[in-house]
C-alpha cells in the first residue's frame, strides 16, 4: 500500500500539475504566446505518457496480478513511442523559440507567429503519430515462442525484441537509425542553440538584461537535462548483472517523474505562470 500510495501520488501530481498548465495557457490571454504554446502542447504530452504507463503499473502493484493482454501491451507501446519522440521534438521546438527569443528580439514577433508555431507543432505531431504506428506494426509482426515474460515496468521496444524469436536485425537497424537522427540531431540542435545563446548574452552589457536572458532560458535548460539525462545514461551505461534493475529506475525517472516535475519547473521559476494562476484563482 505504501508503494501503491506513492506512484498514486506521482501519477495524480503529474496530471494535475500538466492539466492545470494546460488550462492557464488556453485561458489566460497574456500566457498565448509561442513560448507558452510549446509549453501547452509539452504538458499535453506529459499527461498521456504518464497515463499510458503508471494506471497499469498501480493495477500491478494493487492486484498483484502481472498479466497483460498482448494487445494492451502494443497499445501501450505505441503511446510510449509517440509520447516519447513527441517529447524529444517538442524540446527541440521550444530551443528554438528560445534562440530566436534572445538572439533576435526585435524580429521575434515576426519570426514566430501563430501561423509558424502552428505549422511546427502539427507537423511535428503528424511525424510522431506516423513514427509510432510504423515501429508498432513491425514489432506486432514478431514471433514471442520462447518467453512471455517482460521484466520491465512497461513494454519497452528493446525488451520486445529481446524477447522474440524472429529476426530483428532489420528492426533494431531502423531503430538505431532513427535514434541518430531524431535524438542525436535534437541534443547537437539544442546545444548549438544554447551555445548561440550564451555567446549573444555574454555581450549584453547590463548584468540584469543577462540575468533576463539567462532566466528565460533556465526552465527549458532544467527539463530539457531531466528528460535527456537518465535516456543517455541508460544507453550508454555499460552491462552488469543489476543494470535490469538500473534500467527499471531510470525508466521511472523519464516516463513518471519528469512529466511530475515538469509543471512545477515551469510555475515556480515563472512569474507569468505565477500571475496567471493567482488571477485564475481570484
Amino acid at each position: 500500500m505504501f508503494i501503491f500510495s506513492g506512484f498514486l501520488f506521482m501519477y495524480l501530481l503529474a496530471v494535475v500539475g500538466n492539466l492545470i498548465i494546460i488550462v492557464l495557457v488556453c485561458a489566460v490571454p497574456q500566457l498565448h504566446t509561442p513560448m507558452y504554446f510549446f509549453l501547452c502542447n509539452l504538458s499535453s504530452v506529459d499527461a498521456i505518457y504518464v497515463s499510458a504507463i503508471l494506471p497499469k503499473m498501480l493495477s500491478i502493484i494493487i492486484t498483484e496480478n502481472k498479466t497483460f493482454s498482448y494487445y494492451g501491451c502494443i497499445t501501450q507501446l505505441s503511446f510510449f513511442i509517440l509520447c516519447a519522440t513527441a517529447e524529444n521534438n517538442i524540446l527541440t521546438c521550444m530551443a528554438y523559440d528560445r534562440y530566436v527569443a534572445v538572439c533576435s528580439p526585435l524580429h521575434y514577433s515576426l519570426i514566430m507567429t501563430r501561423k509558424v508555431c502552428f505549422i511546427i507543432a502539427t507537423s511535428s505531431m503528424i511525424f510522431c503519430v506516423v513514427n509510432s504506428i510504423m515501429l508498432t506494426l513491425l514489432i506486432s509482426t514478431l514471433s514471442f515462442c520462447y518467453s512471455h515474460e517482460i521484466n520491465h515496468i512497461f513494454c519497452d521496444v528493446i525488451l520486445l525484441m529481446e524477447l522474440s524469436s524472429s529476426d530483428t536485425e532489420t528492426i533494431k537497424a531502423i531503430i538505431s537509425t532513427e535514434d541518430i537522427c531524431l535524438v542525436v540531431f535534437s541534443l547537437i540542435f539544442i546545444l548549438m542553440s544554447y551555445v548561440r545563446i550564451i555567446s549573444t548574452v555574454v555581450k549584453i552589457r547590463s548584468s540584469s538584461g543577462q540575468l533576463k536572458a539567462f532566466s528565460s532560458c533556465s526552465s527549458h535548460i532544467i527539463t530539457a537535462l531531466l528528460f535527456y539525462g537518465p535516456s543517455i545514461f541508460m544507453y550508454l551505461k555499460p552491462e552488469s548483472e543489476d543494470s535490469k534493475e538500473q534500467d527499471k529506475i531510470l525508466s521511472m525517472l523519464y516516463v513518471a517523474v519528469v512529466p511530475m516535475l515538469n509543471p512545477f519547473v515551469y510555475s515556480l521559476r515563472n512569474k507569468d505562470v505565477l500571475g496567471a494562476a493567482r488571477n485564475t484563482a481570484r
